[in-house]
């Protein structure tokens, strides 16, 4: 960038979205300032203010494309820092309790743990000249100008002090889903942003273990038995850094793995496939089961106001927060921030209007697959215009030919991972397949399988089908 857009930018939240935009304002900010509530220099364990940091997190081939690109050499250091990679067609996938056919992609696949791959981007980051973290500090306000037409700067407080207010020429909230941007603009007499939710009451429950014969896992990354409307219950499991693996066992509508031991294993043996069961039941836990629960996907449409302080930005999980299971949320966050660089590029300081169309435009087709991936269970309140209840179908025939077709694998991994349009789905060679191979699934588990799963997992898929 030849010239300056502003003095100081400051960025509120330090997690992805947040480390993502600073990286982006550090070519176009004199000085970028970074507000956690956390500590987070040299932090490589779950932090408080990230609760999901604890459980498997995708970063979608899209995301690792741009992280590479903003990072030059970011894929080779995390290697190099032990943190595993494969294609992301050739991982143990499984629809509908069945296997789908594996396919070279082209697209890796990053395993690291959350707050690994967080504490890797925090590196690079930090090393920039013109960006700093003010740590363990509480996000208190905003100050505007009196006639509320700019935000100026930030109120903070740090955990031992009294609050401050730092002065800005952009303000950027990347605070998460609990972002209190809505509350702050009905304060200065604006209206808030419409909210569209999709309510799929979803539950991670993870442990850690280490195998103690890796060979079990034929050199495979992961095993993702994916929940359906078929297979409600759904896992992943992951080889992550130092040896450990990572199993979230997820619950959609209520239904969710027990935090005890005993009763993590008997929900592991409720899943359609024995792949996971058989390769933890020998293992050794690292830690006590723990639990996050998700109520629902919301999408806040900043880009329908017709009114938006100068000065004040809004991005990632506090513009649209994701049903995790879909893994889109730090690959968006990657998307906008590309965003942002393109509006600085422009040489002036980005139009919030202007932006928050450009972004919506960014989430427009992830939220397409995630929202009407939700609304294919019955059970999900919500609207199914014409064509959500065409594409779920279809999306179900695209699905069962993966598991007898390669191809269909790879286009549906590339279209998943961000990197291909939807328009790929669609073609005449993806019809033909979805029409021809689309037919009932390829059975993954033995029948011995499904009869040795206990009483009380069968009564519980009974139960979250609503049928109790």
């Amino acid at each position: 960038m030849s010239s300056l857009v502003g003095n100081r930018a400051v960025v509120l939240g330090g997690s992805m979205a947040g480390l993502l935009a600073a990286r982006v304002l550090a070519d176009g900010y004199a000085e970028v300032l970074v507000v956690d509530r956390d500590r987070l220099s040299g932090v490589t364990t779950a932090r408080r203010g990230v609760p999901q940091g604890r459980h498997v997190h995708g970063l979608l081939a899209r995301g690792q494309q741009i992280l590479e690109e903003l990072f030059p050499g970011f894929t080779e250091g995390a290697v190099a820092a032990g943190v595993p990679t494969g294609d992301l067609g050739e991982l143990r996938w499984f629809f509908n309790g069945a296997r789908l056919q594996p396919a070279r992609t082209g697209l890796i696949c990053v395993s690291a743990a959350r707050p690994v791959l967080e504490s890797h981007v925090r590196a690079r980051v930090a090393a920039l000249p013109n960006v700093t973290f003010l740590e363990e500090h509480d996000i208190a306000g905003l100050v505007a100008t009196p006639d509320r037409g700019r935000v100026t700067g930030a109120r903070v407080r740090p955990h031992d002090g009294e609050e401050v207010t730092i002065e800005a020429d952009l303000v950027v909230d990347t605070t998460g889903r609990g972002s209190r941007t809505p509350v702050w603009l009905e304060e200065f007499g604006y209206e808030r942003p419409a909210e569209e939710k999709v309510k799929i009451n979803l539950t991670y429950t993870t442990r850690h273990f280490r195998l103690r014969d890796e060979s079990i896992l034929n050199g495979d990354l992961s095993i993702n038995p994916v929940s359906t409307p078929s297979h409600p219950r759904g896992a992943f499991f992951s080889r992550i850094e130092d040896g450990r693996c990572v199993v979230s066992l997820t619950g959609v509508l209520g239904d969710s793995a027990p935090a005890d031991p005993e009763g993590y294993m008997d929900f592991v043996k409720s899943l359609p496939v024995p792949d996971i069961y058989d390769v933890i039941k020998d293992a050794e836990p690292l830690d006590d089961p723990v639990s996050f629960r998700y109520p629902a996907s919301v999408r806040r449409h900043y880009e329908r106001l017709t009114r938006f302080p100068d000065g004040l930005l809004v991005m990632g999980d506090a513009a649209c927060s994701f049903n995790p299971v879909y893994g889109q949320g730090m690959t968006v966050a990657a998307l906008e921030s590309l965003t942002l660089r393109t509006h600085l590029r422009k040489g002036t300081e980005p139009r919030p209007l202007d932006f928050f169309r450009d972004i919506s435009a960014v989430i427009d087709v992830p939220w397409n697959v995630s929202a009407g991936g939700d609304l294919s269970f019955p059970e999900v309140e919500g609207e199914r215009p014409l064509m959500v209840r065409f594409m779920n179908a279809y999306m179900a025939r695209v699905q069962n030919a993966m598991s007898r077709d390669g191809l269909a694998t790879r286009t549906f991994m590339r279209v998943a991972g961000l990197v291909d349009p939807p328009q790929a789905l669609m073609s005449p060679g993806m019809i033909l397949r979805a029409l021809l191979k689309g037919g009932r699934p390829r059975p993954a588990a033995s029948p011995r399988w499904a009869e040795s799963r206990t009483e009380s997992s069968i009564s519980g898929d009974v139960r979250i089908s609503g049928r109790s």
